[in-house]
């Protein structure tokens, strides 16, 4: 449907554009240069089938801007035509809406304070035994070892190091609870 529209309006605008024509047609001035032009070519009479006739070109001049009409009405509707080919092929082009841009919400409260980590409700000290559960993978044990404003490192049970980010905590993609062992 968006096509037929499109197809309407260069049709409606390709015909005011030829009535337009039109009526420039019946109100030409014609100079008198292009006036002698004529009669000499009148009085100048050819041979018919001489290859070296040429269409003679006419520029015509209106009360509006200067403007020089060389085409037929026929040429303008093939034109046209072709134009619309080419359009078909090339498929529409529209500018792409940029998604909007998403506002990362907090799923969970979680937050550091003096050294210590609130969490959904509960508060994580350091030395405790925490249960790190990330989406997608099995849950591991480990101990915490530094909280600081933005992030939690811990210590896994075969002794390697990690660090959680205070804000992968609120938006859920690792959740942990105290580990009761």
């Amino acid at each position: 449907s968006e096509k037929l529209l499109l197809y309407d309006t260069v049709q409606s605008e390709l015909e005011e554009k030829i009535r337009r024509l039109e009526e420039d047609r019946h109100s030409i001035d014609i100079t008198s240069e292009l006036w002698n032009d004529e009669l000499q070519s009148r009085k100048k009479r050819k041979d018919p089938f001489s290859p070296d006739k040429k269409k003679p070109v006419f520029s015509l001049t209106f009360p509006r801007p200067y403007i020089v009409y060389m085409l037929q009405d026929l040429d303008i509707l093939e034109d046209w035509t072709t134009i619309r080919k080419a359009m078909a092929t090339l498929g529409p082009h529209r500018v792409k809406p940029e998604p909007p841009v998403k506002l990362e919400k907090h799923l969970h409260n979680a937050r550091s304070e003096e050294g210590r980590l609130y969490y959904d409700g509960e508060w994580y000290g350091r030395g405790q035994t925490i249960c790190i559960d990330k989406k997608d993978e099995c849950p591991t044990s480990a101990i915490i070892t530094t909280i600081n404003h933005d992030e939690v490192w811990f210590k896994r049970p075969d002794g390697s190091k990690s660090k959680l980010y205070i804000s992968q905590l609120q938006k859920g993609k690792y959740s942990i609870k105290h580990n009761h062992n």
